[in-house]
């Protein structure tokens, strides 16, 4: 089934078009998530607004065109807003987002030389990172960032998990400083 029929089934509430969709839509979620890096803060709050995103994306998509797109953005604008009202007293660990990486493919509507800048600009982060960081930051952070869990990370590089989770915060707050110092 395409996105779009299973979206009007969950508009007729079906419970298994539901669980379908987030399902499909989960790991999307994690990837804008982790973009963001929060200083203090827990992805997963981010996870949870961002799937809150999607809810919303479902019950005001009019099946006119693609609900893909729709989609990435009504999460994505639904986890700046958290991002933004954190910025409140109360919320104060979630004051210093910075957004790592703006889109998997460089930033959305682009010219040609946007696109050429951007991949410069990505390209020249890595290479900071990996200068700054060390092997094993480097490698689960650039994991993380595309997407993987920390249980598919720590398979991957063969670290214990407590490791792999010890590093990844480790390089946030490293790339944290990267980027404050370039400001």
């Amino acid at each position: 089934m395409t996105d779009e029929e299973v979206v009007l089934l969950c508009q007729r509430g079906d419970k298994a078009a539901w669980e379908e969709l987030f399902k499909r839509y989960k790991p999307r979620v994690l990837k804008i998530a982790r973009r963001f890096f929060l200083s203090g803060g827990e992805t997963e709050d981010l996870v949870q607004e961002g799937m809150c995103g999607l809810y919303s994306a479902v019950n005001c998509f009019k099946n006119a065109g693609a609900f893909s797109p729709y989609a990435y953005s009504c999460i994505r604008n639904r986890i700046m807003d958290a991002v933004k009202k954190s910025a409140l007293a109360k919320h104060s660990a979630l004051n210093n987002f910075t957004p790592i990486i703006e889109t998997e493919n460089g930033p959305a509507s682009v010219s040609p030389e946007d696109e050429v800048i951007w991949r410069e600009d990505k390209r020249e982060l890595y290479g900071k990172m990996s200068r700054e960081l060390s092997s094993l930051e480097f490698k689960a952070i650039v994991m993380y960032i595309d997407g993987m869990t920390m249980a598919e990370i720590s398979s991957a590089l063969g670290k214990p998990l407590k490791s792999v989770d010890n590093a990844i915060n480790r390089a946030k707050h490293k790339i944290q400083k990267l980027i404050s110092a370039e400001d």
